[in-house]
């Protein structure tokens, strides 16, 4: 299970050598040249498709609609997937309390003015919507019910949690693959999010943080599958990875070959502090 860990930027504690030190002086992306400190709270919004069999949204399908909310909510709570779910019919569903991780982040990376964040399963709450996300092949629009609990919902936790408007994402816009270095993989609401219709500005528009803060790239497909809103934020991303390079009169190449390996130790410290932190066989923490 994840860690919660929130990490202001650069995300190296100053004192940690192991961590470049450096990074808190000169860094572009951390101009506060404080310590940077690592926390363990409940924070930001983001939310999921589940990718399961779609019926339409018709009365004449309602004892089957019926039925495949039944088995999709044992699966998720088996499986502790998300923090809620909202079925067709608009009902929520606590699957994880919010105190508690949920497994639905995977790798994962975000940040706003702050902090942060990695691998979000503990610091992000979950929230999928029944149905297959805008612009995939098959894909179902989102009930009215399903939008107005989702704007409820979305309402309740922002003012639960002081969440920023920012800070209410899709998987889409969080997802990595560390091994080959890409973003966007998960195209959960990678196009077509009501942002608007839960009163929130289009974070589509957002500089995509794992391009501009760790040199994370792209396949070229992600731009032609989500169309215009998604890759903005691939675009004003990696605009910003250039600026920093400038900057710091590195190459591109060079500056994201820097921070590739700040999020290789970044990731490595995470990994030190969950073993630390997992009880021995016989239930004592190591």
């Amino acid at each position: 299970m994840d860690e919660p860990f929130q990490v202001r930027f650069a995300a190296a504690v100053t004192r940690q050598a192991d961590l470049c030190d450096a990074d808190a002086r000169h860094d572009p992306a951390d101009v506060t040249g404080r310590k940077r400190r690592i926390q363990k709270t409940i924070n930001p919004i983001f939310v999921h498709a589940v990718h399961a069999f779609v019926f339409d949204f018709r009365a004449d399908q309602t004892t089957r609609l019926k039925l495949l909310g039944r088995f999709l909510l044992r699966y998720v709570r088996d499986e502790r997937a998300y923090h809620y779910l909202i079925d067709r019919f608009g009902r929520v569903w606590r699957i994880v309390r919010e105190s508690d991780a949920a497994n639905h982040a995977g790798h994962s990376l975000w940040a706003d003015g702050r902090w942060t964040y990695f691998n979000l399963n503990w610091s992000f709450l979950g929230v999928s919507l029944e149905g297959r996300s805008a612009g995939l092949s098959g894909s179902e629009p989102l009930t009215r019910a399903q939008l107005l609990a989702l704007r409820q919902l979305t309402e309740m936790l922002r003012f639960r949690y002081s969440i920023p408007a920012m800070n209410c994402v899709t998987h889409a816009q969080v997802s990595v693959n560390p091994s080959n270095r890409q973003a966007g993989y998960h195209y959960d609401w990678a196009t077509g999010f009501p942002f608007a219709s839960l009163g929130l500005p289009d974070n589509y528009q957002i500089p995509m943080p794992s391009l501009w803060l760790f040199g994370f790239t792209y396949d070229p497909s992600l731009v032609n599958r989500t169309g215009e809103p998604y890759w903005k934020g691939l675009v004003l991303g990696g605009d910003i990875l250039r600026q920093n390079a400038t900057a710091r009169g590195m190459s591109i190449e060079q500056f994201r070959a820097h921070r590739a390996s700040v999020y290789r130790r970044i990731l490595a410290r995470l990994k030190e502090r969950a073993e630390a932190a997992r009880p021995s066989p016989e239930g004592v923490f190591q």
